[in-house]
């Protein structure tokens, strides 16, 4: 059974820092793409940032230079670093993958396997 399971989420205030884990298990994303995606009620699930297979990163406009994704395929763990937090960065965190190539997308549809989410909340 494949299992993504998301921790460190947890409330910050606004300048502030967290990094998000995900811990893959049940499958190998080695060869794959693993991202993070973010949802705020009533909004869409948006992508936030993906990191392919040989480390190469593509992120959201919102969160570039600010984010860090990376990975650690001997722990089959996907890292988010997230300094300079914001209120608009409040929202649950998803991490996702598949075990192929991805291309760089950070469109939801291209991602077969999901985490339960995780809460992150910035105050200003």
């Amino acid at each position: 059974e494949v299992q993504l399971v998301e921790s460190g989420g947890g409330s910050v205030q606004a300048g502030g820092s967290l990094k998000l884990s995900c811990a893959a298990s049940g499958s190998t994303y080695s060869a794959g793409c693993m991202a993070w995606f973010r949802q705020v009620l009533g909004k869409e699930r948006e992508g936030v940032a993906v990191i392919a297979s040989d480390g190469s990163t593509r992120y959201a406009d919102s969160v570039q230079g600010r984010f860090t994704i990376s990975r650690d395929n001997a722990k089959n763990t996907l890292y988010l670093q997230m300094n300079s937090l914001k209120p608009e960065d409040t929202a649950v965190y998803y991490c996702a993958a598949i075990g192929i190539g991805c291309g760089g997308s950070l469109y939801r549809w291209d991602f077969t396997d999901w985490g339960q989410g995780t809460q992150v909340t910035v105050s200003s």
